[in-house]
């Protein structure tokens, strides 16, 4: 049975794109796979007044079972709404790098508000023709598309890369016009994963190809994946409790606001809250070692979340107080 996004509330990313490159802000786009999850990017979105993207990637529908998926998202929408008192914050559901048609039909058609086909593995054509394919889909259903262009290195779920590879600032007016996607994910340097660059490495993005590449599509919504900073408090935490993350390096914060203050709409961020989640988790269990009530860690954990995820809203994102723009 095709479900259509509207009727579990959630929007699509057309007006949330446009008032934030007006606004100077980038949307958060925070990865799910479970209830705990999602109640933390809800109550973060909510308190601090932000629009929302909830992210799915293929693995998380595996892992979560694609109808329990639907139903939580539609519950998110509900959920803000009580948080709000009746007021509700805007929600898309964005499937996570999509690798092909079928997998972007089958989240269109079971609720998603928005997809992401990523063909940034195939030659260029190839991937315009499989994202312009997707777009007719999409577009005839009223869902929003991300393409990407250039490939980013590291490992997210099933998405894996030995090395960067640039978005070149000279293809991406004609990717766009060939393709009608309404968003863009580009590689400047950004990785997936909680070891983006290697012990000693400058850990900067390429912010002169992103500048460049805002002249050749002005004002044409830019995204950026694999964009967590890995917070070295939270590093330590979890090798504190007997975690192993040596060398773990993200992105810079002030990079970030910089890169969102532009034309870049949507930032995605996963690791950060694996992290988060994984450092309260194992100091409960490392301090309370006859814990075994699931709630009792899982429910700091969801609090640690929330609260980095509303650090992310006000000071690198700037997307706090836009929610009703």
């Amino acid at each position: 049975m095709e479900v259509s996004y509207k009727s579990l509330g959630l929007v699509n990313t057309i007006d949330l794109f446009r008032k934030a490159v007006k606004g100077g802000y980038a949307i958060p786009a925070y990865n799910f796979n479970n209830m705990e999850q999602m109640q933390a990017i809800v109550q973060a979105c909510a308190e601090t007044s932000s629009p929302v993207i909830l992210q799915v990637s293929s693995g998380a529908r595996k892992y979560a079972n694609q109808t329990l998926l639907r139903y939580m998202a539609q519950g998110a929408v509900e959920y803000a709404k009580e948080l709000g008192k009746g007021k509700n914050i805007p929600i898309t559901l964005h499937l996570d790098h999509g690798d092909t048609f079928e997998l972007c039909v089958s989240c269109v058609e079971s609720g998603f508000s928005s997809v992401m086909i990523d063909g940034s593995h195939h030659p260029y054509e190839e991937n315009a023709a499989l994202t312009r394919r997707v777009v007719e889909y999409a577009h005839a259903h009223d869902v929003t598309v991300e393409g990407e262009l250039g490939v980013l290195a590291g490992v997210e779920d099933e998405v894996k890369a030995e090395r960067h590879t640039y978005t070149r600032p000279d293809e991406v007016e004609d990717f766009v016009g060939k393709t009608g996607v309404d968003s863009l994910a580009i590689s400047i340097g950004t990785s997936h994963g909680a070891y983006k660059f290697k012990p000693g490495q400058k850990a900067e993005i390429r912010l002169d190809i992103l500048h460049e590449i805002e002249k050749r599509i002005p004002g044409f919504p830019i995204v950026l994946h694999g964009s967590s900073s890995v917070p070295q408090d939270l590093v330590k935490k979890i090798d504190k409790f007997g975690g192993k993350m040596a060398d773990a390096i993200g992105i810079s914060e002030a990079q970030l606001r910089e890169a969102a203050k532009s034309a870049v709409c949507k930032i995605n961020i996963d690791s950060d809250g694996r992290l988060a989640m994984t450092a309260a988790i194992r100091e409960v269990l490392y301090t309370q070692p006859g814990e075994f009530d699931p709630r009792k860690y899982l429910g700091p954990a969801r609090e640690a979340l929330k609260e980095l995820y509303k650090h992310k809203n006000v000071n690198v994102l700037g997307s706090a107080g836009h929610a009703f723009d």
